[in-house]
């Protein structure tokens, strides 16, 4: 029996620039994004990573004392310190700006009348309505981080036991599970917030947008008006409030090398939640880039983009049972022992279930302002039968799928449906054959994906184009592997 409380902790003096050239948005006392960036030496208006401790527990017992089965039990904190953040900080002004051009509004920065670019010449003032902003002024897009962010953290845990099987095979079954906050998800806070409906009569629904529609009574609407902040486009940040979970059952067993066969075969059974997986839009093609609702989070709890419900591989590698100190031809010659030793068989087999992925509007029907669309539609309580196809030139059926009145969101969840799973066999057979005493060579052909199995990529998520149907809804266009390989080689061993 063995227990170790280990604690560590870190910190962070935040993310500063030598020059005092840190700029950074702010919002007011309103919650409304302020015009222009505040400069300084750190883009934090307060650093939450001085005291970052990280306790961790662990204990291992053997509950019977013969050394044959074992239990052991972990917990831990862990951080992940925020000190990459050029991406979202390197286009902010008045330094490296980023202005909007489109739609053009009166008196705002036409895009023909800064092209071409004149060098060292800065681009008029942010249209703030004030008395010093010269005609055609700038909207710039703004984009950062919260600026009184916290650190990402995860508790983890465990619980595994561990049995011999026999003298070379072991079994590992497993609970592992993790909660996760302060993660990071991506929000425009330049959005109008959502209302409910307070009028008998109805409510006149569109927000940004130039549809319209009539809500009821309680129900929830974008309220027709401009962006909280309309001297600053759509903005782009990253804030600190995002939840996740993970539970797993994972079991594993391995057949140490013996008699020239040794193999590996586990299994996953997990589930994985969150708010916001990839943090760009190309970090996971299966969803949309932004929250959709900030003022309700919980909208966007649900399956994470990198959630597999389902993950089995088996490896193997096993010695061909010929030639010299084998079970077959041991007293082969030389020669004879050149022809049939020294053959070795591999295979690896990954079975996986599919992604999730949510199926979007594809435009800012709410008209809530976040051009980045992460609007989803309504479920169609018309519909019957499943939703999900399987038939990669339409993965889903779009009569599923209803287009939200203009000025309002879907009632659609996040991550809801699954994606195509993934099967491959990979198999290789090799040949060493000894030079000398201190050298030998190896003969190498492996095959990738065997079976030649097509393995689908992500559907195409975009349900409508304008108000009608997308005529490309569910289509798969790519394949997550390559289809079958094979390929020869030889290695020198010395």
């Amino acid at each position: 029996r063995s227990l170790v409380p280990p604690i560590r902790h870190e910190f962070t003096d935040g993310w500063n620039e030598a020059s005092g050239r840190a700029a950074n948005y702010v919002t007011d006392a309103n919650g409304v994004l302020v015009t222009n960036p505040v400069v300084g030496n750190s883009v934090f208006s307060k650093n939450n990573a001085t005291k970052l401790f990280g306790p961790r527990i662990a204990l291992a017992w053997d509950p019977f004392g013969n050394g044959n089965t074992a239990i052991r039990v972990g917990f831990g904190t862990y951080y992940s310190l925020i000190d990459n953040l050029a991406f979202l900080l390197n286009s902010l002004p008045p330094y490296n700006a980023s202005a909007s051009f489109s739609p053009v509004a009166p008196g705002v920065l036409a895009l023909s009348s800064v092209i071409p670019i004149t060098p060292g010449v800065q681009p008029p003032a942010s249209c703030t309505g004030g008395p010093n902003v010269p005609p055609g002024c700038s909207v710039f897009a703004p984009q950062g981080i919260q600026p009184d962010a916290k650190t990402p953290t995860v508790q983890k845990w465990n619980f595994t036991v561990e049995q011999h099987l026999s003298s070379n095979t072991v079994l590992r079954v497993a609970y592992v599970g993790s909660f996760g906050y302060h993660g990071l998800i991506s929000l425009d806070p330049n959005t109008i917030l959502a209302a409910i409906c307070a009028s008998a009569a109805g409510c006149t629904a569109g927000g940004t947008g130039t549809a319209r529609s009539t809500v009821p009574q309680g129900a929830q609407y974008i309220p027709v008006g401009a962006r909280p902040n309309p001297s600053v486009g759509a903005g782009f940040f990253w804030y600190t409030e995002g939840n996740s979970r993970y539970n797993a059952l994972q079991t594993d067993v391995v057949r140490r090398l013996s008699k020239g066969f040794q193999f590996r075969a586990n299994y996953t059974w997990s589930k994985n939640l969150d708010m916001n997986s990839g943090l760009t839009g190309a970090q996971a093609n299966n969803q949309a880039q932004m929250i959709l609702d900030r003022n309700n989070l919980r909208r966007d709890w649900g399956p994470s983009a990198l959630n597999v419900t389902h993950q089995a591989s088996i490896s193997a590698q096993y010695e061909l049972p010929f030639g010299k100190g084998k079970r077959w031809m041991a007293g082969a010659d030389a020669l004879g022992n050149h022809i049939v030793g020294g053959w070795q068989v591999n295979a690896i087999t990954t079975l996986l279930s599919g992604f999730p992925f949510t199926p979007q509007v594809g435009s800012n029907r709410s008209g809530d302002g976040d051009t980045r669309n992460p609007d989803r539609p309504s479920l169609n309580p018309a519909f019957t039968g499943p939703a999900i196809t399987g038939n990669p030139n339409q993965w889903f059926n779009p009569a599923a799928f209803l287009l939200p009145s203009a000025g309002t969101w879907g009632n659609l969840g996040r991550g809801v449906y699954e994606g195509p799973g993934l099967a491959t066999v990979d198999l290789s057979l090799f040949k060493t054959t000894a030079i000398g005493e201190k050298a030998s060579l190896q003969f190498r052909a492996e095959a990738f994906n065997l079976l030649n199995h097509t393995n689908y990529g992500t559907p195409n998520a975009t349900v409508f184009s304008g108000t009608g149907v997308n005529s490309s809804a569910g289509l798969i266009t790519l394949t997550a592997t390559f289809s079958r390989q094979i390929q020869l080689g030889l290695k020198l061993i010395f």
